[in-house]
């Protein structure tokens, strides 16, 4: 949920110091309008973070968080004070752009993904720009993807960092030791060999993350444990993008888990500001 207190910090930095060029020509009273279309095909998201920017000025939305549109789409109008639009034209415009290419990316990974496996789902991680992460994880859903994890203190999930202070532990420790601390949560553990992953099955692991795993290593993990009741689920992490989520569907995996999306390009949203009457 994107409250009043984020929109205000959204806007601030424009608009804490007034627009003095708007205020030096003198015409910030008279009514405008201010529309907003795609310049190319896009998955639009924030769309409705941009409408509650635009709190006080008329607005109409005519598309949605998720919708795919082509090429001259009209997504929203807005009219009222050519001052008040001004103030919220650049950072409402930026917004939809970014977060409209972080949904875009994870539909085209949602995409090659099904097109292999239509049960699978897309999860994005936590490698967010700090202070992003509600606005990026928005334009994920947008994508039709999943949150891998909104923080730390969502789901158990144990890294090689996490190891490094209990050397001494197996994976069966750790697993039977984490299933006690938090009973109502799944375990999770990431792995970066195939002997790892199969040690990880063995230990009653919930959630095993398959750091940068091959396609065919994938495959032969998800080999090991079909039959298994309950059997793990397997979860391909690391430099998955469009081009190779579907060879990893297609091996087994049950989930991909990627960041690939937050670095995608903004697309393109015009912004054509003129007046009214």
């Amino acid at each position: 949920m994107i409250g009043s207190d984020m929109i205000a910090h959204l806007l601030d930095e424009d608009v804490a110091g007034g627009d003095v060029t708007t205020d030096a020509l003198g015409f910030g009273h008279r009514a405008g309008e201010m529309l907003f279309k795609a310049r190319g095909p896009m998955v639009v998201a924030g769309i409705g973070v941009a409408r509650k920017m635009m709190a006080g000025l008329d607005v109409a939305l005519y598309a949605a968080d998720g919708d795919r549109v082509e090429a001259g789409t009209l997504l929203l109008r807005a009219h009222g004070p050519a001052a008040e639009l001004h103030l919220v034209w650049k950072a409402s415009q930026t917004l939809m752009e970014v977060l409209g290419g972080i949904a875009t990316a994870t539909a085209d990974v949602v995409a090659a993904a099904r097109a292999a496996n239509p049960a699978i789902r897309v999860a994005t991680t936590r490698k967010t720009v700090p202070g992003a992460r509600r606005l990026s994880q928005l334009a994920v859903r947008a994508g039709g993807g999943i949150i891998h994890r909104a923080g730390l203190g969502e789901t158990v999930l144990v890294f090689a960092e996490h190891r490094a202070f209990l050397p001494d532990w197996s994976l069966a420790r750790l697993s039977e030791h984490l299933r006690l601390a938090q009973p109502e949560k799944a375990i999770g553990i990431e792995v970066d060999t195939l002997d790892e992953g199969k040690a990880a099955a063995d230990a009653g692991f919930d959630v095993i993350q398959l750091e940068r795993f091959s396609p065919d290593d994938v495959a032969r993990l998800a080999a090991y444990v079909a039959g298994r009741t309950p059997r793990p689920r397997l979860g391909a992490a690391g430099g998955v993008h469009p081009d190779n989520a579907g060879a990893y569907a297609r091996a087994g995996a049950d989930l991909i888990v990627t960041s690939w999306p937050y670095t995608a390009k903004p697309r393109d949203v015009s912004v054509t500001l003129r007046p009214l009457g």
